[in-house]
């Protein structure tokens, strides 16, 4: 008895590898990030730029991932600018839109 694989197993893969990689994630460095509730300023005044889907600090390094909703791409001002608003120095901003160490232009 001889077996012959079916080209449908190929198929069943195929959609999996047409679905869209996940968004690039925005990384912020800040001057520094003292305790929790620094981070929780951060971390709120983030989540409300539009775009954006999740925030993750680490209070150790002093950064700040943020990751946009699927097929969106938060302003990188709009997110220096958040982290200003919370009371924190952002030093650097590296994201899909570029790396900035100043105010983004808008």
């Amino acid at each position: 008895m001889h077996f012959r694989y079916a080209p449908l197993l190929v198929l069943v893969f195929l959609p999996h590898f047409a679905q869209a990689a996940d968004p690039a994630p925005t990384t912020i460095t800040l001057q520094e990030l003292h305790c929790a509730g620094c981070v929780k300023k951060v971390t709120v005044k983030l989540l409300a730029v539009p775009g954006v889907a999740k925030v993750e600090a680490d209070q150790k390094t002093a950064t700040v991932k943020v990751a946009p909703k699927p097929d969106a791409a938060p302003s990188p001002r709009a997110l220096w600018e958040a982290v200003e608003n919370a009371g924190q120095i952002p030093v650097k901003l590296q994201g899909p839109g570029g790396t900035y160490t100043a105010l983004p232009p808008s």
